[in-house]
């Protein structure tokens, strides 16, 4: 993996920055898309494309590497299932129901369940000023997709589509933390393609029964060209990224970035939908950088 990110390019800060910025992008496509393009499709198609592409850098490897694979199958199979087979199909499947401001002020939940799992399990604590941050991340999150009042998280209900998504920060929860027992020295682009391969073992028969229930994807250069994104950028790229990342500063900080996605969310309306944002986009915003710097700089000084 080092060889194929550049050295100027490799700081984990920057790839986590740049991988929730494509996974922001595959929000927004998966809700655009949700009538032409149905959950278990496009889940299937975006791994399959993100398969393709990693499997030439994957297969030099496979041969020496094989006996590693096999002696922590239980980890790969694991790891594959929940960020591979489940997180994004649970979000695709959450954004059929529920609206945009409630998915996104769920999806956020994810650091705090990071951080609660590690705690449980792995006995990892935080020192008081790493937790401010999470809670400033949190509440400038609160802030945006609220619009600025209160009244608004107020009014929230949970429906199906909620359940979903809370299913989806679980799984993911889980498998950032599940990153540390992945097998060592196995090369990573040999280890994307075992974790899709093992997602897309998962999602098959879903998608089967999806088409068995009379639910096609509706073909257009947009349903393509939404497709084709998901399987390159959030896929392909951004988990190389993200797994890169966690294994250098741990599931905890990383996973304060998710709460980018809804920053990332407002700049990709204002870009592409015309939306000027508000006062109360910027106070957020604000306080999600000051949440991450918050956090991350404790890892510094301990260095």
């Amino acid at each position: 993996m080092r060889n194929l990110i550049p050295s100027r390019y490799a700081h984990p800060y920057l790839l986590l920055t740049l991988t929730t910025l494509f996974w922001s992008g595959n929000m927004v496509v998966g809700r655009a898309l949700r009538n032409d393009v149905p959950p278990f499709a496009l889940a299937f198609w975006r791994w399959a494309i993100a398969f393709l592409l990693v499997l030439p850098l994957a297969l030099p490897h496979l041969r020496k590497q094989w006996p590693l694979l096999k002696r922590r199958w239980p980890a790969v199979l694991l790891l594959g299932a929940l960020g591979v087979g489940g997180y994004n199909t649970f979000a695709y499947l959450a954004l059929q129901h529920t609206a945009a401001t409630n998915a996104l002020l769920l999806n956020s939940f994810i650091p705090i369940a990071t951080i609660a799992l590690s705690w449980a399990f792995l006995k990892k604590n935080l020192r008081p000023i790493e937790w401010l941050g999470v809670l400033l991340s949190l509440a400038g999150v609160a802030i945006i997709v609220a619009r600025g009042e209160l009244a608004t998280l107020a009014q929230l209900t949970l429906n199906i589509g909620d359940l979903w998504m809370l299913l989806a920060v679980l799984v993911w929860a889980a498998y950032t933390i599940g990153l540390q027992w992945r097998p060592s020295g196995v090369d990573p682009m040999l280890l994307l393609a075992a974790f899709s391969a093992v997602g897309l073992a998962i999602l098959a028969p879903a998608y089967a029964w999806e088409m068995g229930q009379g639910r096609a994807i509706r073909l257009s250069l947009e349903s393509l060209s939404g497709i084709l994104y998901t399987g390159t950028l959030p896929s392909f790229v951004g988990y190389v990224f993200y797994n890169r990342a966690v294994g250098e500063v741990g599931a905890s900080k990383a996973s304060l970035f998710i709460h980018l996605m809804p920053v990332f969310g407002t700049l990709l309306s204002a870009v592409f939908l015309d939306e000027i944002p508000h006062l109360y986009h910027v106070t957020g915003i604000a306080l999600i950088f000051t949440g991450i710097y918050l956090t991350t700089s404790v890892g510094k000084s301990r260095r």
